[in-house]
């Protein structure tokens, strides 16, 4: 059997479907709104999707449709490939933990860290976050020291600092948001003590869009020798992240967001750091040598990975890298910018719909109409075709800030185009004609 490595599996993830490429005998001609934003530099990729057909998806923000390229690596993965990694001798399972390891180098490329050996496979962002807080935290924080978050973070950053808190003793402050949505890192900068260590703080907010200056956040941290974890889930779909250049300790992330499948993504952190942490989980994999006097452990990242991993998760994030990469950031960021302000613009001219969130929100755009509850905008936009996300997104403590119990959500990815804008528009329109 021969498994190539980068790619995965031997699919050209490089470029996206052949029939796409423009000049290509068999192009596509694109639809109509992909010409008007053709100057983003995005073409036509929906064909790619095929959960999407003539479906108005706009909760992106949520998990993100897959493309074909993506499905194709994981049912090879699952089929003809499919084998354990790091154990067996034969040639099938050897070239699987090539590919497996490959795709740890891609991730690590893709974030912009030193060495493959700082990025650590977790089940989310969530479990990233967790195993900072359990590892990291239960061996470096005290009774006294505190821990400072922000208004805005979604409860996956919230809650193991809690747990944590509890545990140790310590105090967890929160930094105030601007008057637009943004994280105030001017009253951050005044508020930060020697006695905070950990930072953590949601590179791009799931809620309202808004994107954190992560350099400046990370100075201000290590003003007084404190370590920064950003939350990068809405942030690597859609801007391109460097760890080094930003400057931060930990770096979480989830492939589901990033057009990859659920139950996979990355912890980054710094080399100095990963080794000094503790394991968090114990089985195999992560030992060095067992005994029932005295286990001794793996270096990182496998120090911090027990039990057989998510072999065919981790082959379907390397495609789903591959195949942003192909079509570039910049275009994909620029285009759900270009979205944003048209939905932005369409419904600030409805006196009865309440924006939240800045005007450059990073796809996503979170709203309310008045006197009627999020879910019945969802359940209605669901009967003319249209997808949003109504509740509190796993945000109360932000939903308190804007006084609200929830908000109507709709986030934009790579497939959208102004067709599902007006769709959204016509769908909150007859939600204002029903509820009057």
């Amino acid at each position: 059997m021969n498994i190539s490595v980068s790619p995965p599996f031997g699919l050209n993830l490089s470029k996206p479907s052949p029939e796409l490429v423009e000049g290509s005998d068999t192009s596509l001609r694109s639809v109509e709104p992909f010409d008007r934003l053709r100057a983003n530099g995005l073409k036509n990729y929906r064909p790619d999707f095929p959960g999407i057909g003539d479906w108005h998806y706009l909760d992106t923000a949520a998990t993100a449709q897959k493309p074909r390229q993506v499905i194709d690596a994981i049912a090879r993965a699952y089929g003809e490939d499919y084998a354990t990694v790091h154990r067996g001798v034969y040639a099938r399972s050897a070239n699987m933990t090539l590919a497996y390891e490959a795709a740890r180098r891609k991730v690590a490329a893709f974030l912009g860290a030193a060495s493959d050996s700082e990025i650590v496979f977790v089940r989310g962002a969530t479990e990233g976050i967790n195993l900072v807080a359990q590892s990291w935290g239960g061996a470096n924080l005290k009774s006294g020291d505190r821990i400072l978050l922000s208004c805005l973070e979604h409860h996956s950053n919230i809650v193991p600092w809690q747990l944590l808190a509890e545990r140790v003793g310590a105090q967890i402050d929160v930094v105030p948001l601007t008057a637009d949505g943004r994280i105030d890192l001017h009253a951050m900068s005044a508020m930060i003590s020697p006695s905070h260590k950990i930072v953590a703080l949601a590179h791009v907010s799931n809620v309202l869009g808004s994107v954190l200056d992560a350099r400046r956040a990370a100075d201000i941290a290590h003003s007084v020798g404190a370590k920064l974890l950003l939350d990068g889930c809405q942030a690597v779909p859609r801007i391109t992240v460097d760890v080094q250049a930003l400057d931060c300790d930990f770096y979480v992330m989830s492939a589901h967001k990033l057009y990859g499948p659920t139950g996979i993504g990355a912890l980054w952190a710094r080399q100095a750091i990963l080794d000094a942490m503790p394991p968090w989980q114990g089985g195999g994999a992560m030992i060095d040598k067992v005994t029932f006097e005295k286990t001794t452990y793996a270096p990182a990242p496998n120090r911090f990975e027990a039990g057989t991993p998510h072999i065919v998760g981790v082959v379907g994030l390397a495609a789903a890298i591959d195949y942003v990469q192909a079509i570039g950031l910049d275009a994909i960021h620029a285009h759900e910018t270009a979205l944003v302000a048209q939905a932005r613009a369409a419904l600030q001219g409805l006196n009865s719909v309440r924006l939240f969130g800045p005007e450059d929100s990073a796809g996503i755009l979170s709203f309310e109409v008045e006197g009627v509850h999020p879910h019945d905008v969802g359940t209605i936009l669901d009967e003319e075709g249209v997808a949003i996300r109504a509740g509190h997104h796993c945000a109360q403590p932000l939903m308190g800030h804007l006084g609200v119990e929830a908000t109507a959500r709709a986030s934009f990815g790579l497939y959208n185009d102004e067709s599902d804008v007006a769709a959204l528009v016509r769908g909150i329109e007859r939600v204002r004609k029903i509820f009057g």
